[in-house]
Order: structure tokens, then sequence, then C-alpha cells
């Protein structure tokens, strides 16, 4: 499942980030690359997040990143790929990876170190054109279905928000293996990250995106924990600058616009 590259263009991506952080004290390489290398959790689930190229090597914001960090530890980086967020939350638990990339949920904060987040994307609906929901608020209805990706950022937020609509998982957790459930138990609305629906629905002119957003979600990295508690304090604090930096130096912005994604850049931490 793990997968070593060295792809030129991720390496040309990784120069564009200015070496503000202090280098990497052994403290933190241990923490950040206990086996040598950096060991990147990469979720093709979501593509604004990370793409496959023609060999099926991740491109896209979230190898970019990561390329960058193990430039700067001076490692090799590892990118360890995932179908569904849900997937690899599951790694995490299972020690699978040393850094990821998956949204900020209260669920997963328990067993995940987050960050701040890096950039911003909308959870939003789509629904057959002649639907009658309209908006946002017409969806959580009794009697709506709403398919979701099992253990995906909106299945969570949906899961604790949505009090009289039936929520409807689809068994692999993707994007994509949602839209298909959707389409083929005919329910009544699919949620998910607005740049995957709105890509569907460019070919798709009998169904329509909704205009708002039910959920904002926060895209940070992250560490595993370990029974609950953060046990690499030292990459922890440096995880959580590096993310700073790659905001507040343009790069987050350039990495998004290379892979010609669509998302906003997260404001700093406060």
């Amino acid at each position: 499942m793990l997968r070593s590259l060295t792809a030129v263009s991720l390496l040309l991506a990784a120069t564009l980030a200015v070496g503000a952080q202090p280098a990497a004290s052994p403290e933190v390489l241990k923490d950040l690359a206990p086996t040598g290398k950096l060991r990147a959790a990469i979720n093709f689930g979501n593509a604004v997040l990370a793409q496959k190229g023609p060999g099926g090597e991740p491109r896209g914001i979230t190898p970019d990143l990561a390329t960058a960090l193990a430039r700067r530890l001076n490692v090799p980086v590892e990118f360890v790929p995932y179908e569904a967020a849900g997937k690899v939350f599951e790694g995490a638990k299972e020690g699978a990876w040393d850094i990821g990339f998956i949204a900020i949920e209260p669920v997963r904060a328990a067993e995940i170190d987050f960050t701040a987040p890096y950039v911003i994307i909308e959870g939003t609906y789509m629904v057959h054109k002649d639907s009658p929901l309209k908006e946002i608020a017409d969806v959580d209805k009794p009697g709506i279905r709403i398919a979701v990706g099992r253990g995906s950022a909106y299945d969570l937020y949906l899961t604790r928000t949505i009090k009289n609509a039936t929520i409807v998982r689809a068994a692999t957790g993707g994007g994509r293996a949602m839209i298909e459930m959707w389409v083929n138990d005919k329910l009544d609305v699919a949620a998910g990250v607005r740049q995957q629906l709105e890509a569907y629905a460019k070919d798709h002119p009998e169904v329509r995106i909704m205009s708002g957003a039910f959920q904002q979600i926060q895209q940070a990295m992250g560490m595993p924990k370990k029974d609950g508690q953060v046990v690499r304090p030292a990459g922890s604090a440096y995880l959580k600058a590096f993310v700073e930096e790659m905001k507040a130096s343009g790069f987050v912005a350039d990495a998004l616009k290379r892979s010609n994604q669509v998302a906003v850049v997260a404001p700093p931490a406060r």
C-alpha cells in the first residue's frame, strides 16, 4: 500500500517553501519521521486535496505539503494512499502513517492531534433537477434520504446535526461511491464536497447543486494520538508552525492553483 515517490513536480513544489522555521531538532525528527522517512496519508477521495497522475502518483496540495515538509526534515517522503477519509482515520488508529490530511471533526480529535486548518471547503447538497427541495434548510425533513460517504467529514457532521431526515451511508466511504448509491437507490439528496458535486453536475444536466452550504469543512494536517493523548509534542508544535507558514507564504494558495482546484485558504490560527 505504501509508495515512495520523488516526482520532479513535487520536488519543484517543495522548493517554493521558504525555510523560515528553524531546523528540525532531533526530537522533532523522531516525532515526525520515526522510521527515517515521512509517511504521509493521502486521501484520493477528495479531489480538491489530491489527484492521481498518469501513473497513479499523488498530485495536488496535500502531496505538495508532504513533500515540502519532508524536504525540511531532510528525509524521504512515502505516501500512504487511501480512497476515503474514513480509511485515513482508521489508519491513524493502526499507526499506518506519521502525518495525515483530514478534516477537523470532534470524533476524529480523540485519535488525531490536528493543526489549524490550511484550507476550508464547503459541504453542500445535490438533488435531481425536479426535486421540490430548494434550500439547505429544506433537506432535514421526515422521509428525506440523504446519501453520504461513510466516515467522511460531512457524514460525521450530519450525523450530529440532522434531526428528521435519514442518512444513508455508502459502504466504501468515497465520494464517487456515494454518488453512485444516490443514483442507483434513487435517494433524495447527495451530500458532499461542493467541488466534487459540481464536477458531476457539469456532465449531468438532470441534477443541480444547492446554493449555500450546510458545513464549512476545515481541512488540516494531523498526527496520530495514543490513548487520546498527544505523544509527540515536539513534532506536533513543529507541524502546527509549518502549516501557519505555508498559509502565510502563499504556498497553499499556489499549490491549489497548480492543481487547478478552488478552495479558501484558511485564516491564520488564533
